[in-house]
């Protein structure tokens, strides 16, 4: 007899507790460590750093988006029909982190890379450059928030349970 998550598999359960919280981590930690080493580059970098910082960014993309997308799959699973206030606020969140992510950085990412490495850093990679520092910042700011509201719902569950 097979259960689904809305009948209460446990298992199902505690493997979603593990794995959204964990997937939220790598993806805002990728996230800062591509913006950091951007600003790291461009303020003290040479071209050719600059051009191996883009070409990272491009690969590190292979970990950044299955990790934004488990931390959307497993928090919708897990948060199910709730009206919870504070599970709302992270519903409204996580798809302005995703449009942001799909829409602006994976695509900056992308041209950025290509320009870079073309030795092409004009006005065209300073405009691109500029729109996805602040889309970065922007996700970095959402996702702390999330966690933020993880972090307090998870400690609301645990004292319930203790009650």
């Amino acid at each position: 007899m097979t259960h689904s998550l809305q009948n209460g598999d446990l298992n199902a359960q505690s493997l979603l507790r593990r794995l959204h919280p964990l997937a939220g981590a790598v993806a805002f930690m990728t996230i800062l460590a591509f913006w950091i080493a951007t600003v790291a580059s461009e303020l003290g970098g040479s071209w050719q750093t600059i051009a191996l910082v883009k070409r990272g960014i491009v690969w590190g993309l292979v970990v950044l988006v299955p990790a934004i997308a488990l931390t959307g799959i497993s928090g919708f699973l897990m948060a199910g029909k709730s009206t919870a206030p504070i599970l709302l606020s992270k519903k409204r969140r996580m798809p302005l982190i995703g449009i942001n992510g799909l829409v602006v950085l994976v695509p900056a990412a992308i041209t950025l890379a290509i320009l870079a490495a073309r030795g092409d850093f004009g006005r065209t990679f300073m405009i691109v450059q500029g729109i996805e520092l602040v889309a970065g910042a922007i996700n970095l700011a959402l996702m702390a928030l999330n966690i933020r509201d993880g972090r307090r719902l998870a400690a609301a569950i645990r004292r319930r349970r203790a009650a």
